[in-house]
């Protein structure tokens, strides 16, 4: 495996996710949050999230240079949520997404991890473009994709999925 870049805010240090953050992985795809809006992936133990960070996350990574990365407090050390970078099947181009431990939330850490990543994919990784989808339930997210420059371009739907969910997208 490559040397993968790591990225750095004010207060906030934005590393690939490997397999040494099952633990954490497994918190946070379990929180009430998580399953509201993003979905039940059965994510029963931190072993079954580490098989799940090897055989989903890690290929994209392999594969683009990019994929989910692991939110880490400077001041503390302490896993806080994830955002990433990520080739979803069923949309087109790359997916801009976030998520976090319910203690987390709305300290400003969502647009902080997700603006730096979002200037990463265009001027590192060349990107284009980048989409956004959340449920219609999600206000938070839509203001943040908002907030972040995205434009609700209307709805989609993920294959095997029931949800109609919006879609947002901004282009370099």
């Amino acid at each position: 495996m490559g040397p993968y870049k790591t990225f750095e805010t004010e207060r906030l240090i934005i590393k690939p996710t490997l397999e040494e953050d099952a633990a954490f992985i497994f918190e946070l795809f379990n929180s009430p949050k998580w399953l509201k809006n993003i979905g039940d992936r059965n994510i029963t133990s931190p072993d079954m999230a580490k098989e799940y960070i090897l055989t989903k996350m890690q290929p994209q990574l392999e594969r683009l240079g990019f994929s989910n990365y692991t939110l880490i407090r400077k001041m503390d050390h302490v896993k806080i949520g994830c955002c990433g970078l990520y080739d979803r099947e069923g949309l087109e181009g790359i997916d801009i997404g976030f998520a976090f431990l319910p203690e987390y939330e709305g300290k400003g850490y969502a647009f902080e991890a997700a603006d730096k990543l979002k200037n990463v994919a265009f001027n590192e990784f060349g990107l284009p473009a980048l989409s956004a989808i959340t449920s219609k339930h999600n206000v938070a997210s839509q203001r943040l994709l908002e907030k972040l420059g995205l434009t609700l371009l209307g709805t989609t739907a993920l294959p095997n999925a029931n949800e109609e969910l919006l879609l947002f997208k901004i282009e370099k």
